[in-house]
C-alpha cells in the first residue's frame, strides 16, 4: 500500500509541474492582463513618431505561462484617440475619434513579468487598419532577440563601411576592395546592436600605391579578385563600432590580365560599361565634324579594356548620318533616326578616365569613309597609271583615259612582252 501511494503522489507531482510549462487561459478582467496589455500599448504608441495614439478597445485573449518568470500572452483591439503622440498623455486620458474618421486595429503581443510590478514586451505585431485605406502592419523586435535583415538598411551603412576600410587596413593585397553585394545579414538588440553581415567584395582599378582609400573614381575590375567575407560587428547605443572582427576568403581572378597595366583585352560590344565611352566618341565626332546632319551610332564591331592609372579604352564602330540637323536640333538624340541614304563613317576611338583631378575623360575620335577605304585597297598589279587616247570629235580634240594591260614583267618566263602601242 506505501509503495502504491508514493507513486500515486509522484504521478500527481509530475503532472502539475508539467502543467506549469503549459499556458494557461486567464479572465481578460484579470488586472495583471490589463496591465500587461497596458505596458504593450503605451510600447506601440511610444513607437510613434506623428499621428494620434491609439485607445484601447477591448481585450480578446489572454494566456498566462509561468516559469521562472512569468509571461502573458495577449490579443487585443485598439481605436485611434484624439490626443497626438506628442502629447505626452497616456493613453487613458484620451477619447476615440469619430467612428468614420478613427483608425482601428489588433494587436498580439508577449509580455513577460520579472518583478512584482514591472512588465516587459517581448514581441507584439499590431494590424491597423485606417480610416479609409488598406491594412498596415507594425512589429516591435523583443531585446535580445536575433532577426535576419531581409533588405539592408541605412543603419547597416556604418558597419559595412567599417568592414570595407577594415579589409582594406589590415591585408597585403596591391589594390584596393569595395563592397561589392551583401548576401546575409542579421541583427540583435541588446544594448545597442550586435550584428552578424556576410558579403562579398571585388578588387577594384585602385592600387594601394596611389590610392590611401577608396573614391568615386575607383572601378571594380570585371575578371579582378573577389572574396566573401563575415563580420561581426557591436555598435554601441551611440552608434560607434565598439568591437569588430572579420574573416574572409579570396578568391583570384578568373583572368589575371587585369594586373597587367597596358595589356588590353577584349570586352563584350554590348557591355554597359562602354555606354559613356561610346556616348562620348559620338558626341566628339559630331562636335569635330563639319556635316550639316548628326551622326550616329550604329554598330559597334570590337572593343578592349585597359587598365592604366584609370580605364582606357578602344572602339571600332560605324556611324551613319541621320536626318537631325545640327541647325535644327541642339544635340543628338534617341529619336534622331538614321538616314539609309546618308554617309557611312568607320571610326576608331581611345577613350581614356583619368583617376581624379580635372578633365577626367579624354577621347580621339578618327574616321573614315568606307569607300574611300576601298580605293586605298588596289588589287595587285593595279598601277594608278592610265594611258591617254586621244579621239577627235567635231568640237576638237580630247583625250580620254583607258586602263593600261597587265601581263606580268617581261624577265618572267612565259610572260608576254608588252607593246610599245599597249602603254603609250
Amino acid at each position: 500500500m506505501k509503495l502504491i501511494a508514493i507513486l500515486f503522489l509522484c504521478s500527481r507531482l509530475l503532472t502539475s509541474l508539467a502543467q506549469e510549462d503549459q499556458p494557461q487561459e486567464i479572465d481578460c478582467n484579470d488586472e495583471d492582463v490589463f496591465k500587461a496589455v497596458d505596458a504593450a500599448l503605451k510600447k506601440y504608441n511610444d513607437g510613434s513618431k506623428s499621428g494620434n495614439q491609439f485607445v484601447l478597445y477591448r481585450i480578446t485573449e489572454g494566456n498566462k505561462t509561468e516559469d521562472q518568470d512569468i509571461f502573458y500572452s495577449v490579443k487585443y483591439e485598439i481605436k485611434e484617440g484624439d490626443c497626438s503622440v506628442q502629447s505626452n498623455k497616456t493613453w487613458q486620458d484620451c477619447d476615440y475619434k469619430e467612428p468614420g474618421q478613427a483608425a482601428t486595429g489588433e494587436c498580439m503581443a508577449t509580455i513577460g513579468k520579472r518583478w512584482i510590478m514591472e512588465f516587459s514586451v517581448a514581441t507584439q505585431t499590431c494590424h491597423i487598419t485606417p480610416a479609409e485605406g488598406p491594412v498596415v502592419t507594425s512589429q516591435y523586435e523583443c531585446h535580445g532577440c536575433v532577426h535576419p535583415i531581409r533588405t539592408v538598411p541605412p543603419d547597416l551603412d556604418p558597419v559595412l563601411r567599417h568592414a570595407i576600410q577594415h579589409f582594406n587596413s589590415h591585408t597585403n593585397h596591391s589594390h584596393l576592395f569595395a563592397l561589392k553585394e551583401v548576401e546575409k545579414a542579421q541583427r540583435q538588440m541588446v544594448s545597442g546592436w550586435n550584428y552578424e553581415v556576410t558579403y562579398l567584395i571585388q578588387q577594384t582599378n585602385c592600387s594601394k600605391e596611389n590610392f590611401k582609400v577608396l573614391t568615386p573614381d575607383c572601378k571594380a575590375l570585371r575578371n579582378g579578385d573577389t572574396g566573401e567575407c563575415t563580420d561581426l560587428a557591436y555598435m554601441d547605443p551611440q552608434l560607434r563600432i565598439a568591437s569588430f572582427s572579420q574573416k574572409c576568403e579570396i578568391f583570384p581572378g578568373d583572368d589575371f590580365t587585369i594586373g597587367c597595366f597596358g595589356c588590353p583585352s577584349s570586352i563584350p560590344v554590348d557591355s554597359p560599361d562602354l555606354k559613356e565611352a561610346l556616348n562620348h566618341s559620338i558626341t566628339k565626332l559630331n562636335a569635330e565634324n563639319n556635316a550639316t546632319f548628326y551622326f550616329k551610332i550604329d554598330i559597334v564591331h570590337r572593343a578592349t579594356s585597359q587598365v592604366v592609372s584609370g580605364f582606357k579604352y578602344f572602339i571600332e564602330f560605324t556611324a551613319r548620318e541621320t536626318t537631325c540637323s545640327k541647325e535644327s536640333n541642339k544635340e543628338l538624340t534617341e529619336s534622331c533616326e538614321i538616314n539609309k541614304l546618308g554617309e557611312i563613317l568607320r571610326c576608331t576611338a581611345d577613350v581614356y578616365y583619368r583617376v581624379g583631378g580635372k578633365n577626367r575623360i579624354d577621347s580621339t575620335v578618327k574616321c573614315q569613309s568606307p569607300e574611300k577605304t576601298t580605293l586605298m585597297r588596289r588589287p595587285p598589279g593595279f598601277s594608278p597609271f592610265r594611258s591617254v587616247q586621244v579621239a577627235e570629235t567635231k568640237e576638237g580634240t580630247t583625250k580620254q583615259l583607258r586602263p593600261c594591260v597587265y601581263k606580268g614583267r617581261p624577265q618572267e618566263t612565259g610572260a608576254e612582252q608588252t607593246s610599245e602601242s599597249e602603254v603609250s
